[in-house]
Order: structure tokens, then C-alpha cells, then sequence
């Protein structure tokens, strides 16, 4: 297929603001591309060249973008920045630039899907001496041959910015649509492989009854099931008629997988981290019976017998370097508390009763390190609450409330499933200190923001980067827009530096946050987790009466048990 009939797709599903009508596009798209063609078509349609659990970096820098695309068009590097800055696009940047080409370093071909995809995927397989150099030929060699429009949607691509409105739940209805199978069912088969260039392969060679054969496939991550949150733990415990409380732990949900003495480690968001984990590895070549299983827990650092908060597992996590050195540093303890498959069985369809039971059967507990996690079987809300109390005390975030009767709902969140309890945390009102300027739909207006609480100095210190819960529109949700809030922010304006800028401290806004974390990276010595906008607060409130770092230090206290 000529990449030209995609990037032809990409401009009508850019105009296109409905559902319902991208869907159509993209399934007529997939009617007309042959069956070698499809994964290839579907992965670039979602802006990547690998599937949602491909671990691979393509690794490129706006920086070298910039070379390459001056490199291609035959123009200076500072042309190409001015033409960014104008637009906080690349994309368009270099369709511009592709409109007038000074230089043909490369012989001009027709650009294929095949070679878009070959190229990209090269990018992310290049390392060591003289990489960049290389990554900037295979980018120019792709320029050099595209028309502007092909040009643009190639460095979008590329730099992980497709900006097309085209998410997963648009490709699971468009091959439903294309292939006439029922959404849900590619939904279910994606959960399972969660590689929708793969699944729609199926769906058009095998059908519905292929997509109904997905299964579990070793060394693959699957979609987990999640948990909802519930008001309070006596809801919880009336939910179901045999429910179970489970320790919610502060760590990293771990997928485990064994096939003959290979060990594969996930987390949920479907990342390989294996190779960051040997001990994990190791325990589990010693802990699990079985020769072949899919089970999961939650991973958790231990510091003197105690559990850690994530980010500090999470420094293993991002590491690539050093690992040993990581694992002396912060040991984990893992959690077992579900099975999915067993030597070539599925166990998705079993109550949850009996895959703990089976759990128990194929696991060897190395105290302390590789076990059960803490569960208590009752409806009795007197011993809840005491075990809720008692998870608390230890330094875990809550309990997490299960069906026992239920079956396993990878992907899904389930009120009829698990239910999580956790102390509900207060809003706080903080001051807005910093802001990144925005790019792509934020171009013109402030993007992010430095959220601020004061000492007791009167000084304001960062306590965390907020960039959700402001719209570019008006909602029911919000009281103020971007670009209100822009506007409100630039006569504050007391530095700048690049894309930041800091403010005088007096727009006040009350955030919402899922916790907060020890962090070594801002001033105040604390960080929210998952921070967002709910409303201002200026005109009732003054920057002098925001919160403290010690009303923060008191919150972090009480989230995790006085810990």
C-alpha cells in the first residue's frame, strides 16, 4: 500500500470531530488493506509501529527532528525552529518546509506503508556509537521521498504525536465494523493479546469464532482486571453475599508468567521489566510448582521489614543500568493473590474462590519475600474494619473487597468484581508558581502547571506538575479554560526561560490528587500523585492563605497510616 493512501486517511480523521464517523473511515480503510498489510495499517493508524505491550523506544528528540528535517528540505536548522515555534508542531513544521525542497540528498521514491514501518521500527533497534547520525539518515531518507502531507504525518509518527483522535476504542469498533464481529468480542480478544494489528488480522481471516479462540499466550502481558472504589467499607462488605478482604497494597501490579523455566514479569501497564527484576526471576523459579502459570500480586519495596511507597520501587522500575546495585538497595516482597492459567488451561471463567485455591497449590511461600497476600474471608463488619485498620497501620494504602464468586474480567473494571477502600484525601488549595508553555491543541496558551504551597516563611516551594483538569473548552466540569487561565497568568510573568515560565504567587486553584509521595525532585520535599484542576479559588482566597508544606507533610502522614 502507498503511504500516501494513509496519510489521505490521517487528513479526513484530523477533520473528523465524531466517533461514529472515524469509525466508518478507518473501517473502510481496513476493508480495502490486504491481510499481509493489516497489522501494519492497524499500529500505524494508532500512531506506533509496535503493539501496546512493545517495550521498544523509538527514541527521538524533537532536536533531531529538527536536523533531520533541515537535512531533508535543504534549509538551515533555524528556519525550521521558527517555523516551530509558530506552530508548537513539527508535524506542520516540516510540511511546510517539505513545500519548497531545496535538496534531494536521497533518490525520490513513492513512499510504501512497508517502508514507513521498516524505517521506524529500525529507529527503535539502533544504539551505540554513531546512532544519532543513523536515526538522522533513516528520518531524511523518509522525507527526502514524501510529499508534505506524507511528510507530516511521518514525523508525527515518529515523534509519538499522530494527533489523528484516533484511541483504542475507535479501532476495536472500526474492525468490528469492517469485519462485522461484535465490538465487544475484539474488545475481549485485545484484553487477552492486546495487539489490535494482530486481532484484526484474525477478525478478517478467522471471523468472530477466531476472535473467541484468543487466548493467554506466554511471554505476551494481558489486560488486567482493576478495581472500582467504593464509598466506604461497609458498602463494600454488603456488595457481595461471599466477599473477601484483601491488603490494597502500595506497589507495582506483577504479572507473572512461567514457561518451562523461563520467568516473564509485567506490570499492568503491559511493560517487560524482567531484566529490572532478577530477584523476582529467581523467586519465582524456586516459589512457583507449576511448569506452566499466569499469576499475579502486587510487588513491594521493603526497607527494615517495612514496606516502602511506590516511588521508590519505581526507581527500579525505570532502571536499566545498575540493576544490581537497585536490588541491594531496595528488596521487594510479592503478593500473590489471583491465577489466571494453568499448564495450558484457562482459568478466567473459574470463581475467584477456586483460583485462590489453586494459587495456593502451586506456590512455595518464601516468607517475607514470596507469599500469599493477607486475606480475610467474612461479612462480619467488625472484623473488616479491624483488618482494614490493621492494613493501614502496616503502611498499606487500604483494602481491596472481592467477590468470591466472581470470574476474572481481564481489562474490566467490575462493581460486581473487587472494590477498593482507602482513606478518602482532602483537596488542597495551592498556588500556581510555574507553567510550561503547551504544544499541539495548547499551542498559544500555557500547557502545564508548577503547583505551589507555602513554609513558614511565606515562601512558595513546588509540590507538584499539573496539566489535567483545565479544558481547552468550557464544560458543566470546569470554570475556567486555558486560555482564560492564560490570560489570567501572563501579567504575572517574572521570568522566563526557554518553553518555562515562573509567576509572582496569587492565582489560587483547588486541586485534587490521588496521593502524595516523598519526592527529592521539588523543594518542598513532597509531590502529588495524579494532581488535577477542580475550580479557582482567587477571588475568595489569597495566595497567603494557600496550603502549607506542613499541612501536606500531615496529609502524607494520615494517607499512609502515620507512616
Amino acid at each position: 500500500m502507498q503511504y500516501s493512501i494513509l496519510a489521505e486517511n490521517y487528513g479526513k480523521l484530523e477533520k473528523t470531530s465524531g466517533k461514529l464517523e472515524k469509525a466508518r473511515i478507518i473501517a473502510e480503510l481496513l476493508k480495502e488493506t490486504s491481510a499481509e498489510e493489516l497489522e501494519r495499517v492497524v499500529l500505524l493508524l494508532n500512531g506506533s509501529v509496535f503493539p501496546a505491550w512493545g517495550a521498544q523506544e523509538i527514541g527521538v528528540a524533537n532536536q533531531l527532528m529538527v536536523r533531520a528535517i533541515a537535512k531533508a528540505c535543504g534549509i538551515s536548522e533555524d528556519a525550521v525552529l521558527k517555523k516551530f515555534k509558530k506552530t508548537g508542531d513539527l508535524g506542520l513544521a516540516v510540511e511546510a518546509s517539505c513545500r519548497d525542497k531545496k535538496q534531494k540528498t536521497f533518490a525520490s521514491k513513492t513512499l510504501t506503508v512497508e517502508k514507513i514501518f521498516t524505517n521506524i521500527q529500525k529507529l527503535a533497534a539502533v544504539s551505540g556509537k554513531g546512532s544519532q547520525e543513523q536515526k538522522l539518515n533513516l528520518i531524511a531518507e523518509l522525507l527526502v521521498s514524501a510529499s508534505p502531507s506524507e511528510s507530516k504525518y511521518a514525523v508525527r509518527t515518529i515523534l509519538g504525536e499522530l494527533r489523528i483522535g484516533v484511541a483504542e476504542g475507535l479501532i476495536r469498533d472500526a474492525i468490528a465494523q469492517a469485519f462485522s464481529v461484535d465490538a465487544e468480542t475484539v474488545e475481549n480478544a485485545w484484553f487477552l493479546n492486546p495487539d489490535y494489528g494482530e486481532i484484526a488480522t484474525i477478525a478478517k481471516t478467522k471471523g468472530e469464532s477466531g476472535l473467541k479462540k484468543v487466548k493467554i499466550v506466554l511471554g505476551m502481558p494481558m489486560m488486567v482486571q482493576l478495581a472500582e472504589k467504593s464509598p466506604s467499607l461497609k458498602e463494600a462488605l454488603e456488595s457481595f453475599e461471599n466477599p473477601s478482604l484483601e491488603y490494597k497494597y502500595d506497589g507495582m501490579r506483577t504479572i507473572i508468567q512461567k514457561k518451562d523455566g523461563k520467568i516473564w514479569v509485567f506490570t499492568r501497564n503491559l511493560e517487560d521489566v524482567t531484566r529490572q527484576f532478577p530477584d523476582i526471576a529467581e523467586l519465582c523459579k524456586k516459589g512457583i510448582l507449576a511448569k506452566e502459570c499466569v499469576i499475579e500480586g502486587e510487588t513491594i519495596g521493603m526497607e527494615k521489614g517495612k514496606p516502602l511507597p511506590f516511588q521508590h520501587l519505581s526507581q527500579r522500575i525505570q532502571r536499566k543500568y545498575n540493576i544490581e546495585e537497585m536490588v541491594k538497595k531496595i528488596p521487594v516482597k510479592i503478593n500473590l493473590f489471583d491465577a489466571t492459567y494453568l499448564d495450558g488451561e484457562m482459568l478466567l471463567g473459574k470463581p475467584l474462590k477456586e483460583r485462590r485455591k489453586i494459587l495456593e497449590k502451586i506456590i512455595k511461600p518464601v516468607p517475607g519475600k514470596f507469599q500469599l497476600s493477607e486475606q480475610l474471608v467474612t461479612r462480619d463488619f467488625s472484623e473488616a474494619e479491624n483488618f482494614y485498620k490493621k492494613a493501614l497501620a502496616e503502611g498499606n494504602e487500604g483494602v481491596i473487597v472481592k467477590n468470591l464468586e466472581a470470574f476474572y474480567q481481564a481489562g474490566r473494571r467490575v462493581a460486581g468484581g473487587w472494590l477498593k477502600v482507602k482513606p478518602t484525601m482532602e483537596n488542597l488549595d495551592l498556588v500556581i508558581i510555574g507553567a510550561d508553555y503547551g504544544t499541539g491543541k495548547r499551542t498559544g496558551w500555557f500547557g502545564s502547571f508548577v503547583l505551589g504551597c507555602r513554609n513558614e516563611e511565606g515562601k512558595f516551594l513546588e509540590c507538584g506538575m499539573l496539566g489535567t483538569g483545565v479544558k481547552e473548552k468550557k464544560t458543566e466540569e470546569t470554570d475556567v479554560t486555558l486560555k482564560e487561565l492564560t490570560k489570567m497568568l501572563k501579567p504575572l510573568i517574572e521570568k522566563e526561560k526557554s518553553n518555562h515560565v515562573w509567576f509572582r504567587p496569587k492565582v489560587v486553584i483547588e486541586v485534587a490528587y490521588e496521593e502524595i509521595q516523598k519526592s527529592p525532585s521539588y523543594s518542598s520535599g513532597y509531590a502529588l500523585r495524579f494532581p488535577r484542576f477542580m475550580r479557582l479559588r482567587t477571588m475568595e482566597k489569597p495566595a497567603e492563605q494557600a496550603d502549607t508544606v506542613e499541612r501536606i507533610a500531615h496529609l502524607y502522614g494520615m494517607q499512609k497510616g502515620g507512616r
